[in-house]
């Protein structure tokens, strides 16, 4: 529990989320606005946003209801990137307090542990919401809560482990797709499985290493370095069921390595000079997500990286910000998915610089 502890005392020390927006800039009214304080003025915004969109009665938080599980997830985990805790005194610990409430509702488990029923968002939404019950360990509103949320997190990481041992070829081995009994697997599916997985063992929860193992080699098989044996470093990409190189797959594959350790991997070096050669473009069909993935995995590479990473992310989010503190325009996956996805997603890659969340610290 030592990473959930020394996360908390870094929170501490986070004044931002206490000041009111209209704030932020008048403590410095002589200089000019610098491009952090940007990004934590629209960090601030986004946060406020979120916290306007729960529903008062059921303590979801999602648009019309739809994958709800999953969406209240992303808000609790985008909160908790900012510093915010559910004990919080604040909207935003009321909004995390009331979301946790809601996610712990036996009817979004099933009895063998999945959550990705309820709400149709298969083993996506079953991994982020597993992420977001392992980040939250310890952070109930009691000591029952705090039970509760271990429980639920111990039945949704033997849900994962279970899942990946179903048959499947050669090819498709170690990884998840869509239901947790299907024969296939994609990357996708299999980076936020992974992520649980790992956050579920930082916080002192039984993972079997060989599954975060079996993971590793279906993610290294999907790999493919560029063909020009006369580069230096050698760039490279993942693919999403196969070898290839694109920048969404890309990014969450280099992710992928990095919360496993891998941090010096050829894969993972490849990836991220591609990644730093390719960048991110707001006209990507899958943007909100790849952006993320593109935050976390070049922040987690280091150096250049992270530099160039944390650059482009600001210039390419903060113009894409509405009035009131919401994401959505922008990539195809920020307009089919709604405002509260495209924020969460927004302000978990903008947050990157706070390494608040112990999935994300190297």
């Amino acid at each position: 529990m030592n990473a959930i502890n020394d996360t908390r005392d870094k929170k501490q020390t986070t004044m931002l989320r206490l000041l009111p927006s209209c704030l932020l800039f008048a403590v410095m009214p002589f200089t000019a606005v610098s491009a952090a304080d940007k990004v934590d003025e629209a960090l601030l915004r986004g946060a406020q946003f979120l916290t306007t969109q729960q529903d008062d009665k059921t303590g979801s938080v999602s648009i019309k209801g739809r994958n709800e599980t999953a969406m209240t997830s992303l808000t609790i985990l985008a909160l908790a990137a900012l510093g915010h805790q559910p004990a919080d005194p604040t909207p935003e610990g009321k909004t995390m307090r009331k979301g946790l409430a809601f996610i712990l509702r036996p009817e979004l488990q099933q009895k063998d542990g999945y959550f990705g029923q309820a709400d149709n968002s298969r083993m996506y939404g079953h991994g982020i919401t597993t992420l977001m019950l392992s980040e939250m360990l310890g952070m109930g509103a009691d000591a029952a809560q705090d039970e509760l949320i271990r429980e639920k997190c111990r039945k949704a990481i033997q849900l994962i482990e279970r899942s990946q041992k179903v048959t499947k070829n050669e090819h498709s081995r170690g990884g998840w797709r869509y239901t947790p009994d299907d024969a296939s697997s994609d990357l996708s599916a299999t980076v936020w499985q992974v992520m649980a997985l790992r956050a579920a063992k930082n916080a002192g929860l039984d993972v079997s290493n060989g599954a975060v193992d079996e993971a590793i080699k279906y993610i290294k098989r999907l790999y493919e370095e560029d063909p020009d044996k006369n580069l230096n470093p050698r760039p490279g990409g993942f693919g999403y069921q196969n070898k290839g190189h694109e920048v969404s797959t890309t990014s969450e594959g280099l992710l992928a390595m990095q919360v496993c350790g891998q941090y010096e991997a050829p894969e993972a070096r490849g990836a991220a000079e591609r990644l730093l050669k390719e960048g991110v473009r707001p006209e990507e069909r899958w943007f909100y997500y790849t952006t993320y993935y593109y935050a976390q995995g070049m922040y987690q590479s280091g150096g250049k990286f992270a530099v160039e990473g944390r650059k482009v992310v600001s210039d390419i989010l903060l113009p894409l910000q509405s009035r009131n503190g919401s994401w959505e325009t922008g990539g195809g996956d920020g307009r089919e998915q709604g405002p509260i996805y495209a924020t969460s997603m927004a302000i978990l890659s903008l947050a990157v610089k706070n390494h608040f969340l112990p999935i994300y610290q190297r």
